[in-house]
This record gives structure tokens, sequence and C-alpha cells, in this order.
């Protein structure tokens, strides 16, 4: 019998009455692949990567060893080059990936390649997209494997993966003189002593972002308002806004498609991110792409992938955002701006559930909760003919309206706040608040960029603020020499009293200075003096300086 010839139900014994369940003689467990997923993505959140790839090398080391010691017992492989290929043969039968070649010999210079590997599934689900190669487990099953079969300490290492893009993973077998001293830096996760210096430095890590935290905690309550900030870190003080988040919950969950609209600025990625948070999908990846920003062609590629050679540069396969999304959420944000050609291609990927790589034939399944976002009219862009018809009614089964800031001034001064709070962290400036004059003056401004113009605001005020508290001239131009805004919720007032409301908000920006002002009016300086004096106000002109001495 050979290593090819190694078959699961040979090797699976199942126990008539249950409860024991038994894999190449050893006792097993089957255990579902997104629980080991979701503990992958609790290490790397609670302990940094460096400890969790530790971890998950070491746990890999430990069960390849006791396969091989399993197995050991039970086959007569004659050569080593049959023991190494049983390796890789077990852990296949055991849904730890797919072998593209059963002949392929890990320690060759070209080492061996899998595909379908659960640990770059998994990584990809709950973490994202890799920068480096991500199957530590199964690297340190197979280097446990080969070590007690061979009797010598050897280690895998991958340098190709599929949770960065890579087509495949591929793992290469050495021993530690036969790697040298070119990846000294991964070999140490296979260290004893490795695995308690991570877990130390991640502890006192922890503890010292602990106390970050709470003393920037301590810092933005000094001057936010708790009971106006929401759970989900949303400012939500007007009744507009509450009921938008009190849609978004409720919608959240079902899995039904959601289309947030609402002006640049206001804060349609914070909602989709709450939708995702409090839905069902909250344990998967969330994903969000401006449509806007990305040519059709690029967009096509970027969200449902590409194959090998499908066209000029494309060197490798590359997974789309679609599937990377896979379990989670994706936010379409700019839709509006999104070609018709485009449209009918999004179209069938919501109907069908199922993308299609460019150039590729067959179609993938996904299961992807999809959020759209946009600046526009849709419903106008539909009868101009801008934006199909079918598409708006498929991705507008509720809609979420997030209201501009304008229309919710009660809630500027506590966002301010909270920016004011994030600025000045972030600056390393010990911010006390708003001054009144500038609090006032931050209620009398439109804000037509929303949260994000009020945002860069604040960190401009933190960034030039000569004291501990944001003054009026610490303020942009455009926010100074905002006037009142007409109120007609009492009433239509006057056209004189409008008048004299605007002249005495402009004559105390310029700190009493007439001859500013009036500029600043459009009208002379006796005019301004005749308006005053009708208000009752006695304020003397803004005199010239008398002219110089003769000598």
């Amino acid at each position: 019998m050979t290593a090819e010839d190694l078959n699961t139900q040979e090797l699976l014994q199942l126990e008539p009455s249950g409860g024991v369940i038994r894999f190449a003689g050893q006792r097993t467990l089957l255990i579902d692949a997104v629980a080991l997923g979701l503990l992958r993505r609790y290490l790397i959140t609670s302990f940094g990567f460096s400890a969790a790839r530790t971890v998950l090398t070491q746990f890999g080391f430990a069960h390849g060893w006791r396969m091989a010691n399993a197995i050991r017992d039970q086959f007569s492989w004659t050569t080593p080059l049959e023991w190494r290929l049983a390796g890789p043969k077990l852990n296949s039968l055991q849904g730890l990936f797919r072998l593209v070649s059963p002949d392929q010999d890990v320690r060759s210079q070209d080492g061996a390649t899998f595909v379908d590997s659960y640990e770059a599934e998994q990584h990809l689900l709950h973490v994202g997209r890799a920068e480096h190669p991500v199957c530590w487990t199964t690297t340190g099953l197979v280097s446990g494997y080969l070590s007690r079969i061979e009797d010598v300490e050897t280690f895998v290492l991958e340098d190709r993966c599929v949770a960065r893009g890579d087509a495949a993973c591929r793992f290469l077998a050495k021993t530690r003189s036969e790697w040298g001293d070119a990846r000294t830096d991964e070999l140490r996760f296979f260290e004893s002593q490795r695995l308690s210096e991570s877990l130390d430095t991640s502890l006192r890590h922890i503890s010292e972002t602990l106390k970050e935290a709470e003393a920037a905690l301590a810092r933005r309550r000094a001057f936010v308002d708790e009971p106006d900030t929401d759970c989900s870190g949303i400012v939500s003080k007007s009744p507009t806004m509450r009921a938008a988040l009190g849609i978004a919950r409720r919608v959240a969950k079902v899995d039904s498609t959601v289309l947030i609209s609402g002006e640049s600025g206001v804060g349609k990625e914070r909602i989709a991110r709450l939708v995702h948070a409090e839905s069902a999908r909250a344990a998967g990846p969330f994903v969000a792409v401006n449509c806007g920003a990305i040519t059709d062609t690029l967009l096509e590629s970027e969200l449902f992938g590409h194959v090998r050679g499908a066209f000029t540069g494309a060197s490798q396969d590359r997974l789309g955002l679609f599937e990377a999304a896979n379990r989670g959420t994706l936010l379409l944000d700019e839709l509006g701006d999104v070609s018709v050609e485009m449209q009918v291609k999004l179209l069938r990927v919501l109907q069908e559930r199922e993308v299609r790589r460019v150039g590729e034939s067959k179609s993938r399944p996904v299961d992807v909760r999809v959020l759209g976002a946009t600046n526009h009219d849709l419903l106008e862009r539909v009868e101009k003919g801008q934006f199909r018809r079918d598409l708006y009614y498929r991705l507008k089964v509720v809609e979420i309206h997030v209201p501009p800031l304008r229309d919710r001034r009660s809630d500027v001064l506590v966002l301010a706040r909270l920016l004011l709070a994030e600025a000045a962290e972030r600056l390393n400036r010990t911010m006390h608040g708003l001054s009144p004059a500038s609090a006032d003056q931050l209620l009398r401004y439109d804000w037509p960029g929303n949260v994000r113009e009020l945002e860069n605001a604040m960190e401009r005020a933190v960034a030039l603020a000569r004291g501990t508290r944001v003054e009026l001239e610490d303020l942009p131009e455009e926010v100074r020499i905002a006037t009142p805004t007409v109120q007609l919720s009492a009433g239509v007032r006057s056209l004189a009293d409008v008048e004299k409301d605007h002249i005495l908000a402009a004559l105390e920006l310029n700190e009493g200075n007439q001859t500013r002002t009036a500029a600043q009016l459009g009208i002379g300086t006796a005019t301004l003096y005749r308006r005053l004096k009708s208000y009752g106000l006695v304020v003397p002109r803004s005199k010239p300086p008398p002219p110089p001495a003769e000598s």
C-alpha cells in the first residue's frame, strides 16, 4: 500500500453508539471551520498577529507530531519519500486543504502546492486580505509530522498564499541549517520560548492600551455628553438622526438589501457599519468600496476578481471584493456614479447571488449582504435614464436617509466636542472644550460639508489653538463670518429685524470695527452709523489714524 492509496473510509472510524470518532487510530473531533476562524480572529485582535501566529503554529506542530506517532504504528513504508507523501495526503483527507498533485514532495526544491486551504479561507472571512502567508497551523502541522517521521527538526514555511491574493498556497520544507539566515524571523515562531515572549509582550501591550484607552475616555468625557452618544459611537441628539438609527437597527436584524442616502460627509458609512455590527453577519467581514472613484474596467475586476491572463498585467488569479466579503457585508458607496453597463452586471450579481471573475467562464456562489450608498437622488436619475429602474428597486428594499448637519443643529456641539476630543488625542494636545463665542459660531454655520467638514474644522482648531480651548479665531474663516440663519418657526420676521440682527452680528464679529463691517456689508460707513443710531446704539465711528505731525 502506498501513500496515494490512503482512504478516508478506512482511516475514519465511527463508534456505532456515537460520541467517539477516530482518525488513523487517534481520537478526533469534528470542529466547524468557521469556529476556528473566529478563534483566529479573537487571538489576533486580543494578542496581535505575532502571538496569534506563535500559538497556531505550535498548536499545529503538536498536532502533526501526534499524527506521525499514530501512523508509524500502522504503516510500514520503507522510503522517506513515501512517508513524506503520506503526511499531506492525510491532511487533505482531514479537510485542511486540497492537493494539486498527490506526488508533490514538500522537501523538493519546488515544494508542494495546495488549494482550498481552510486557513486562508477563514482568514479572508474573518480578518480580511493579508500581506503575508497565513496558513500557520498547517505549516506547523506539516513541520511536526516531518520532524517526527525523519527524526530531525524540519520546518515548513509558506511563500505563496491565497489569503494574500496568490492562486494557491505553496509550502517548502527544510532543516534549520538548510534555511540558514534567510528566514530566521519566521523560524522563531516554532520555538517554545517564543510563545512565552509573545504572550508576555502582548499582555504588556494590552495593559498599556487599556490604560491609554481609559485616559482617552476620561478626556473625552470632559466635554462629551454621554447620553447623546449612541452605543455604536454615533452622536444622535436630534430626532431626525435618532429616527434614522432606529430604522438601521431594525433592518439590521433581517438580511434585506439597504440603500443609504444622504449628502457627502453625513456619515453613511458609519450607518452601514452599524447595520453590519448589529446583524447576524457581524462575525463576517465588512468591506467598503467607493464605486465612483474607480473606472469601469478596474471596478469590474475589483468587485468580481479576475483570473490570470484576463488582461495585461493580470499575472495571477485575484479574489474580488464580493468573494472577500463572503458571509459578511459589502458596502457599494457612491452607486449613483456607476455607469449603466456596470449597473447591469451588479443587478445580475444581486439577483443570482453569484459572481464570474473577469476572464473566467464559470460562476461562483457568494453569500453577501449588499448595502448601497449614494449622495444623488437616484429616482431623479432613473427618470433621466441615468440609472436602471430595476436596479434602483432591487437596492431600495429599505432606504435609510441620513439628514444633513444643518437639519440637526442640536447635534452640532455634541459632535464638535467629540471630534475635538479625538483630534486632541491624535495631535497630542490638551484641550478643554469650546469658548462660548466659538460654540455660538459653530451653530450659525450651515456646514455644507456636513460631519466631515466639522471634523476638519476641529482638527484645524486643535492645531492652531494657543490655549487649551477653541477660540473664535481658531475656526476656519467661512465659519467665523457665518451669520445667524433666519428662523421662521415663530412666524415671519420683518426685514428690518433680520437686517438689524445681521448688522449687529457682523459688527460683533469684527470686534466693533465699523469700517471693516461696512466694507463686508457693502454699504458706506455713514449708512452703517445711521443704522446703529436708529437702533439706539451710541457707537463711535471708527476713525482713521491722525496724519503725522509736520516737522
